[in-house]
């Protein structure tokens, strides 16, 4: 048996009491999530290597916006998840805006076989969503009670394969349709939170002229994933931290909300690289109180 000196011990004793403390503390810089449209065209150019950058600039888990053909970013989703957590990243949601009530059940498989928890849908499904190019206003065809149903359909499929089902907004869900009628507001009084939740876009319910925190307290417990983006004062799209909105106000009201899990997005980052951004972004989740 090899015998080993006070002085090895020792020594061998301090090199694991330094790994171990790097681990923690790399643990400790590492926190929040990042959504994967950001770095998209990044993405599209070299995945793992974006990807290995999203990890060192301190995120801690992602959110994906990129499944074509069974492929999570031109991998498989058992590839994906790999990679993921190969680069200390969680797959923690994923934008799925391609659904149907055909597609469901395997973009569903797809998606808990990548890892993921949350199956996300970023608009209206189905060809019920609108964007106009000339005044750049989105908007849905059909009616709320059709759109309610689809979610609660898909919803209950993802319920039964263990995911949750979410919606995300951009600004039209938050004001009043030709009806008078609030889309978000009739989504929220006519699902049911065992099979349909919601994603809130803080930028964009700002944009709407409507108050996060109003909507934490009115329905408290259904926004279980955020997206935080802030707005320059011409309304455009900034780093977090560099815009105007009050994330201190609203991160207050957190647990009113249900908020699990937050993710930056910056849909477009002018004179900026996106994965210079996600840095600024970072930097500033850590002094609002992020963490």
């Amino acid at each position: 048996m090899k015998q080993y000196s006070f002085k090895n011990v020792k020594a061998i004793f301090f090199t694991l009491f330094i790994a171990l403390f790097s681990i923690n503390l790399s643990a400790q810089d590492h926190f929040g999530g990042l959504a994967l449209y950001t770095v998209r065209d990044d993405m599209g150019t070299d995945a793992k290597a974006t990807l290995t950058k999203v990890a060192e600039a301190g995120y801690a888990y992602v959110e994906a916006a990129g499944y074509e053909d069974g492929q999570f970013y031109g991998m498989a989703p058992a590839d994906f998840k790999a990679y993921l957590e190969s680069q200390g990243l969680k797959p923690v949601s994923t934008h799925m805006g391609m659904v149907t009530l055909d597609n469901a059940d395997q973009l569903i498989a797809d998606t808990k076989a990548a890892g993921f928890e949350y199956f996300t849908i970023p608009v209206p499904p189905m060809g019920m969503f609108t964007f106009d190019r000339e005044t750049r206003s989105m908007g849905m065809k059909g009616t709320m009670e059709e759109f309610a149903n689809i979610l609660t359909t898909i919803g209950k499929k993802c319920e039964a394969a263990g995911l949750k089902l979410l919606y995300h907004n951009h600004d039209f869900e938050y004001k009043k349709n030709e009806d008078g009628v609030v889309p978000i507001e009739y989504l929220l009084d006519n699902t049911d939170p065992k099979y349909v939740n919601f994603q809130m876009d803080l930028y964009w319910v700002t944009r709407a002229g409507a108050s996060p925190t109003a909507y934490f307290e009115k329905y408290p417990g259904r926004f279980k994933l955020w997206h935080v983006k802030d707005m320059d004062e011409e309304g455009k799209f900034a780093p977090v931290g560099e815009g105007t909105i009050d994330f201190k106000s609203i991160l207050a009201k957190k647990d009113a909300s249900g908020m699990v899990k937050y993710f930056v997005e910056q849909d477009m980052t002018w004179d900026q690289k996106p994965l210079d951004v996600i840095k600024i972004s970072h930097k500033g989740l850590e002094e609002i109180g992020f963490k």
